[in-house]
């Protein structure tokens, strides 16, 4: 049996939160309420001062970090930090990989999600929620089948030839999932530029999906903070009519996708923003690594790049990447 690795040293866990404004919410009806299981009766005036556009930040610095800059870690739409931490099959997650890689580790629940909570709606948020059903996750934002292969009896549904992510665990999958807005982008881009401006250091940004759009806008808005972008299948990328990407000559980007792209009409409409972004970069002299599994006879791999079955090795293409533009020692295993 392999011998289990060695503990890892760590100097500190804690958290806090970026952004967030106060809002006066006027002219609503109190409400009875009832706090506890059997308690009294009472009323709640819901009129006053919130919160509301903040986020969460969760942090673990080593005792001896091996990368001079953390690894900020975004996740995608409709998801939080929790994609970072564990798979849903229990394997430990890219969290604890690029912690035993040597680097410190901050895990973001954006504005609106998890534990950076939400606002009341239409009084804060202009509209109400999505919610992600089953289908979708299957069918088109994470591509564990194809278009019509989706069903609730799990024997009746059919994955993708090949597919590396353990469906037997879908379920767990499923319960990441939580509610988003679709009005917060102006909100949720100031909160994760807040936390960029806050690394005296500089930072790496790892993201996924639609926390692409916003790391690669934060790298453009903060050249000089951002020390190198991480871009797993973004979903959208910054307008290059609107953004400078001649500031980012010194900001390496690194570009990972999947598996099927080709077979599900979102990712078929959602890449070409990222190719004018990143031929935006390469004009402008910025080193730009594209990688496409597939080309490198890697088969099967999902939209949850962090969550299949071959998740270690995706993040040692990504670890490989950023030692090689010497971000971290190449003593740490």
């Amino acid at each position: 049996m392999p011998e289990d690795p060695p503990a890892l040293s760590v100097a500190e866990i804690g958290s806090f939160f970026v952004g967030g404004h106060i809002h006066r919410l006027e002219g609503l009806a109190k409400r009875e309420r009832i706090s506890t299981p059997g308690g009294p009766v009472h009323f709640i005036d819901p009129n006053g001062e919130l919160m509301a556009g903040q986020m969460y930040v969760q942090y673990v610095r080593l005792a001896k970090p091996g990368a001079e800059a953390p690894l900020l870690m975004w996740h995608g739409g409709g998801m939080t930090g929790v994609n970072w931490e564990s798979t849903p099959d229990g394997r430990p997650g890219w969290q604890m990989f690029f912690l035993r890689s040597g680097f410190d580790t901050y895990i973001s629940d954006a504005v609106e999600r998890g534990r950076a909570s939400w606002a009341p709606y239409p009084q804060v948020y202009a509209a109400a929620p999505y919610f992600r059903t089953a289908k979708e996750v299957w069918e088109e934002a994470f591509r564990f089948g194809p278009p019509g292969s989706w069903h609730p009896n799990a024997a009746l549904r059919r994955s993708h030839p090949g597919l590396r992510f353990p469906v037997e665990h879908f379920g767990a999958f499923l319960c990441q999932c939580v509610p988003r807005w679709d009005c917060n982008d102006v909100l949720t881009q100031q909160a994760y530029d807040s936390l960029v401006q806050r690394m005296e250091t500089g930072a790496i940004v790892l993201t996924h999906s639609q926390g692409g759009n916003f790391g690669l806008t934060a790298a453009a808005n903060h050249p000089d903070r951002v020390r190198a972008v991480v871009s797993l299948e973004p979903s959208g990328a910054p307008d290059p009519s609107l953004h400078d990407a001649a500031k980012l000559g010194r900001v390496p980007h690194l570009f990972v996708w999947g598996d099927f792209l080709d077979q599900h009409t979102f990712w078929i409409h959602s890449r070409p923003a990222v190719e004018r972004w990143r031929d935006s970069l390469r004009s402008a002299g910025c080193d730009v690594t594209w990688i496409e599994l597939p080309s490198l006879g890697i088969h099967g791999n999902s939209h949850a790049l962090m969550a299949d079955d071959n998740s270690d090795a995706v993040a040692g293409i990504v670890l490989d990447w950023l030692r090689q533009r010497g971000f971290v020692s190449p003593a740490v295993p």
